[in-house]
């Protein structure tokens, strides 16, 4: 079995996160052939079949999902020192304008940004982190991270990352309420988005766990949907990076409530070959596989 290359695991990684080779291949800028060729070859070296081929696409093997952590702590480390090198040669200026989720920019996106700024001191990074869907074509953001990719015909968009959800609570709530079975979940008092104003449809898990679930404490914010949960008052849906910051929270039922959702990075097509964007663009991928992966 010999070692794999940072190329082979370069296309490795983006036909596991776009789950076709047409679609590696487009990312990738090589035609579907060659992805096909290059995995068949990386697991024949690795002596190890990384994903199950079907009509619908290519989905990983436990194998294939083995070699995902180590790949993408490569490629966050290519980035680094990509970005290291740029620090040298080429100064970038100008303003950024990120638009995120709260949870993700808070937790992810701010830090991320901020070893950014370190490596070039003459960029403004400009973070808006708002519970709303960003315009691109009026200019809102030069980068948007979503849940559900866009349509518009002149934005450019890639699947970055998974991450999953589950419902949390603390111990004492959990403790007190029985929360072993779904049938008790009726008894807690529950934590989530306020309905009417949910602004991706991917966000509304709530129903999916109990179509007779209301929460009754509700929020645009993440923020204090968290401060709520860790502070007893209920059970909620949270992203497993969100909810890992506070020990005193417990998952109840991983098994059978869990929820897999995806970012997406948005760019217009006009900002592709502007520098200081596409280097952002960059980092915070690396930054974003890197947490989540």
């Amino acid at each position: 079995m010999s070692k794999p290359s940072w190329d082979d695991l370069r296309i490795f990684l983006e036909l596991s996160r776009r789950g076709t080779l047409l679609g590696a291949a487009r990312a990738l800028g090589i035609d579907a052939a060659t992805v096909g060729r290059r995995i068949a070859a990386l697991e024949q070296s690795l002596d190890a079949r990384l994903f199950d081929r079907s009509q619908r696409g290519y989905a990983l093997t436990e194998a294939g999902r083995r070699l995902t952590d180590p790949a993408t702590a490569m490629e966050a480390a290519a980035s680094s020192a990509a970005d290291s090198l740029a620090g040298q040669t080429e100064r970038l200026s100008g303003a950024v304008r990120i638009g995120a989720p709260e949870g993700v920019a808070s937790t992810i996106l701010g830090p991320a940004c901020a070893r950014i700024a370190d490596a070039h001191p003459d960029l403004r990074l400009e973070m808006v982190a708002l519970p709303r869907v960003f315009s691109l074509s009026q200019r809102e953001a030069d980068i948007a991270i979503a849940l559900t990719p866009p349509s518009a015909s002149r934005l450019r968009t890639r699947r970055v990352a998974d991450y999953n959800l589950h419902l949390y609570a603390t111990a004492e709530v959990i403790a007190r309420h029985k929360l072993t079975q779904i049938s008790a979940l009726q008894d807690v008092r529950f934590i989530g988005y306020i309905a009417d104003m949910i602004f991706d449809k991917e966000l509304d898990y709530v129903p999916m766990v109990g179509a007779e679930l209301r929460p009754q404490l509700t929020s645009t914010s993440l923020s204090i949907q968290l401060d709520w949960t860790a502070a007893g008052e209920g059970a909620c849906i949270l992203p497993d990076f969100v909810a890992r910051k506070r020990p005193e929270l417990q998952q109840i039922l991983p098994d059978q409530i869990a929820f897999t959702r995806s970012f997406h990075m948005i760019r217009h097509e006009d900002d592709l070959r502007a520098a200081r964007i596409s280097r952002t663009a960059d980092r915070l991928t690396a930054a974003l596989r890197a947490a989540l992966s």
